[in-house]
């Protein structure tokens, strides 16, 4: 999904969009999984009880608050969740009722550094942190291919100078 354009200025373009990595959606796809099941199995329990069309009913329920409340919502946040990076500025806005950001413009970031552990490596992500002249550093954790967005920030920086 492109950023909308309507919210860049005159002349800028975007060089970088991206939602923060995967792994995030990992552990809701697990509570999917695991309240479908449970509930499949506690459906069967009660099949032959007389008040069986009760207890399904609050199966049904108490499974989809917890899959809304443990996997729709984290689907949401993250979908919500933009990392860009554009001839300007870097901006990071997310939010699903009420929505924040941040816009760093490039002219501003006095260093980018970036880090992962050894499963971040193996699963291309990392945390960015940017170091502008005003504030203590931001750290934006799960970005996709770390290294990529570093070295493309770093260029963005070099030629805005």
């Amino acid at each position: 999904m492109a950023y909308p354009d309507d919210l860049l200025v005159a002349g800028e373009q975007i060089v970088m969009h991206k939602h923060p990595h995967w792994k995030m959606l990992v552990v809701p796809v697990v509570v999917l999984l695991v309240v479908v099941a449970l509930g499949a199995f506690l459906a069967a329990l009660v099949r032959a009880q007389p008040w069986a069309p009760w207890g399904w009913l609050a199966i049904a329920v108490v499974g989809l608050g917890l899959i809304g409340r443990f996997t729709l919502w984290p689907v949401l946040r993250w979908r919500t969740t933009h990392f860009v990076v554009t001839t300007r500025r870097v901006l990071i806005r997310e939010g699903v009722l009420s929505r924040q950001g941040i816009d760093i413009p490039m002219s501003r970031i006095n260093s980018v550094q970036f880090r992962h552990t050894i499963v971040e490596r193996m699963l291309g992500c990392g945390t960015l942190v940017i170091e502008s002249a005003s504030d203590e550093p931001l750290e934006f954790d799960d970005v996709p291919g770390v290294e990529r967005v570093h070295a493309l920030l770093y260029q963005e920086v070099a030629d805005e100078s």
